[in-house]
This record gives structure tokens, sequence and C-alpha cells, in this order.
């Protein structure tokens, strides 16, 4: 009897210090998985290092989300894909209405996903406001994160994004596929 008892306390105790974790944050390593893209492959953050990556959580019934991804496509486009990726995840939908704005923004140049029903991609940030948005630095860390949106804070992002596009890229570790010096 003592035995379920420790057994039963352990397995509480371990599913509050699930809930008690802090959400990531500046400098953390975010979470890899980003869902599936429209063309169907996989969207990893690692899949992205060397680029400014920005998250944007997202739902079809959030009019300043609905304001704020078509910026952000904006941005990326005029600060170019090969430094800069912008991912929309929408959140908190059915799939019905994904699929019906995903296809009203088929020219939006941006990687869009749909986090599941089992929020998967989401829980790990503890959203607690829609947009939600994460910015990932070169190095793969989290550099910056903001929850709503305004015209107000365009200001802020674009220098925030100005200032992550101007930290160098990190060198390369993979040398396996490194050609041999010419003698």
């Amino acid at each position: 009897m003592r035995r379920s008892i420790r057994m039963a306390l352990a397995v509480l105790a371990l599913g509050l210090a699930g809930l008690c974790q802090a959400r990531p944050g500046p400098g953390d390593v975010p979470p890899d998985y980003l869902g599936h893209a429209r063309d169907g492959h996989e969207v990893r953050v690692s899949d992205l290092h060397g680029k400014v990556v920005i998250v944007s959580f997202w739902a079809s019934w959030c009019g300043y989300c609905r304001k704020e991804l078509p910026v952000l496509a904006a941005l990326q486009k005029l600060k170019g894909t090969a430094d800069l990726q912008v991912i929309g995840v929408n959140h908190d939908d059915d799939y019905d209405k994904y699929k019906d704005l995903s296809r009203r923004w088929k020219n939006l140049e941006v990687i869009l996903t749909y986090d599941a029903a089992d929020n998967r991609i989401g829980k790990p940030y503890k959203i607690d406001g829609l947009p939600f948005m994460v910015m990932i630095g070169r190095d793969g860390r989290i550099a910056h994160v903001h929850t709503g949106y305004g015209e107000d804070s365009l200001d802020t992002i674009m220098t925030e994004v100005d200032d992550l596009l101007a930290q160098p890229a990190p060198a390369s570790t993979d040398t396996a596929n490194a050609s041999p010096a010419s003698s």
C-alpha cells in the first residue's frame, strides 16, 4: 500500500514539475518541431540554422493575426529568404478553417503549418494570447518573444530583425563534406 502511495506521489510530482516549467524565452533553444508545410515537408528550426527565423502563432478568428502575417511576409520579401524565414503556425483553429485561410493566403511567401488538436507545437510556449511571435537568431536561440500586435510595434520588430540579421551566421561545423585542399 505504501509503495502505491509513493508511486502516485511521484507521478503527481512529475506532472506538476511539467506544469511549472517556464515558457522558453530569450537565450533558450526553442522546440525544434514546427509542423508540416503546405507542400507536406516537415519544418524544423534546426533545418533553418544560420537564418533569422520568425515563428508567429496565429488563428483565423484573430484579426490582429490576419494583419500581422502579411506584414511579416512583406518583411521577409524585403530582407530575402536567404537570411530570414517566417513561419506562421496556425494555433487554436480547426483544420478546415486553417485550410481555407491557407488557400486565401496562397500568395504569401511564408511557410504555414498547422498545430493539431494535441497542441504539440504551441504547448511548450505556453501561449497566452495571439498573435504570439518568437524571433530566433542565427545561432538557433530565442532572441525575442512578443504577444499581441499593433502598428506601434512595427518599429520595434524591424529594429530587432535588423539587429539579428546584422549578427554573423555561425560557422558550419560540418567538415565531413569539405573537399581537401589542393596541393
